[in-house]
């Protein structure tokens, strides 16, 4: 049995739409039939309530996997949204989990070696990163086979890009030689604006056909969905958010062969 393709969802940069991402490209797979595990690496919990779970809801996170040595497997939980994912939750406990991993030895490996026993189990595991380049983000991308990159069409976004990039290659240099960049997802796309076509020239410019043809809009009800702790496909499967990521599903699915 093939293991799962593990692919981190990572910016620095905070509101750049990849909580958003990670939770309805998720969505979008698990409706082409393909088994998904989301992994909610970031302590502000966001991917884990857009599917309807709080931290309350759940015994244990993913905190506890990585101090208290918890099984994956005993915190998985299947939240009851329509598209039937796997989640591993998060909850702010989370945020302690650098300072407490800090004199672990290979501290950097410690999430890979978590989810190392079920990636059979699954065809295509998400991680939700934490808006930082801090030692949550660096172990989701040593675990990781790919990133992807969700980018705000914004003035500043190169800027911290060219950041990311920087820590890619360090990852893929010293801890995870096979890292590569599935993908940069241009999101938050304002056809109005004239500096939006401006930065996605910039980008494409740089990165070629390393960007994802589909591109996210500005959609209310991508902003919507999230309180009502569903996925924009469950929610609104006609609005152009919703159909933004399933166009975006099955651009990264036929990238997979």
């Amino acid at each position: 049995m093939s293991e799962a393709k593990v692919v981190a969802i990572a910016n620095q940069k905070g509101g750049v739409g990849k909580t958003t991402s990670a939770v309805n490209l998720a969505a979008a797979l698990v409706r082409r039939k393909k088994k998904v595990l989301l992994v909610d690496s970031d302590p502000q919990g966001n991917a884990s309530s857009g599917v309807g779970v709080h931290s309350s809801d759940c015994k244990h996170h993913l905190y506890h996997c990585y101090t208290h040595g918890i099984s994956v497997t005993d915190v998985l939980v299947v939240p009851k949204v329509k598209q039937k994912l796997t989640l591993l939750p998060s909850s702010i406990d989370l945020a302690a989990a650098e300072m407490e991993l800090f004199p672990v030895e290979e501290r950097e490996h410690v999430l890979k070696k978590m989810l190392s026993p079920i990636l059979a189990d699954f065809d295509y595991v998400l991680i939700d990163c934490p808006p930082s380049l801090g030692l949550l983000t660096v172990n989701s991308l040593t675990a990781a086979d790919s990133v992807l990159i969700p980018m705000q069409c914004e003035y500043f976004a190169m800027e911290g890009l060219a950041q990311l990039v920087k820590t890619i290659r360090s990852v893929k240099k010293s801890l995870n030689k096979s890292l590569f960049i599935e993908g940069l997802l241009l999101t938050m796309f304002d056809k109005r604006n004239r500096l939006t076509f401006q930065v996605e020239e910039e980008i494409k410019k740089h990165f070629g056909d390393q960007v994802f043809k589909t591109v996210i809009p500005r959609n209310v009800r991508l902003s919507e969905c999230p309180s009502h702790g569903q996925t924009v496909i469950d929610y609104d499967i006609k609005s152009t958010g919703a159909k933004a990521y399933i166009k975006l599903g099955n651009e990264f699915l036929r990238k997979q062969n």
